[in-house]
């Protein structure tokens, strides 16, 4: 059983992740606007991939016999200087999110809720590489600068991003 504090901790992680997923939506838009089919799916299969994160933070409290609620969703940005400033604020973004994570396995050990604490060291692997893969894409944006060949070139990569991988058996 969830401790009440914890409970709603995971509540408004629940909401965090879905923001993430309009705000990625938001990106995804930002880009298809700009005719960079390869950076708003890139986006797209974002957003999905925070949605996933928000079902394995609703399942888990379910499972726990906590009670999910859900809560409005703040308006995303939806516009940007450059391609560059929209992944640095995803980047930022990410930064924040995994602050909320640390924040949330900090609270799962006051409380002693070691099986919160094992569920959210998932998420803890997770947002490392989510830094890690934005924080690239920042850096190559930086090198490509104002280069079109390049812009069209990254383009073509972030296509390529694989499909976002769902729940398999025995992991939540």
């Amino acid at each position: 059983m969830l401790k009440e504090n914890v409970e709603k901790a995971l509540n408004k992680q629940i909401n965090a992740e879905l923001y993430s997923a309009y705000l990625y939506q938001s990106m995804a838009a930002y880009f298809e606007d700009k005719s960079l089919a390869g950076f708003a799916r890139w986006m797209d299969l974002q957003a999905e991939e925070e949605m996933i994160h928000a079902r394995k933070i609703y399942d888990f409290v379910n499972e726990r016999g906590g009670r999910v609620i859900l809560e409005g969703i703040d308006k995303p940005k939806s516009d940007w200087d450059s391609n560059l400033e929209v992944f640095e604020d995803s980047l930022a973004h990410e930064q924040k999110v995994t602050a909320m994570i640390n924040d949330l396995v900090a609270l799962a050990d006051q409380e002693n809720d070691y099986a919160t604490h094992s569920f959210l060291q998932w998420f803890v692997d997770e947002q490392v590489e989510e830094e890690d893969s934005v924080g690239e894409i920042v850096d190559k944006l930086k090198l490509v600068g104002d280069s079109a060949q390049s812009l069209f070139m990254m383009d073509d990569k972030l296509a390529a991003r694989p499909q976002p991988a769902a729940d398999t058996e025995g992991e939540k």
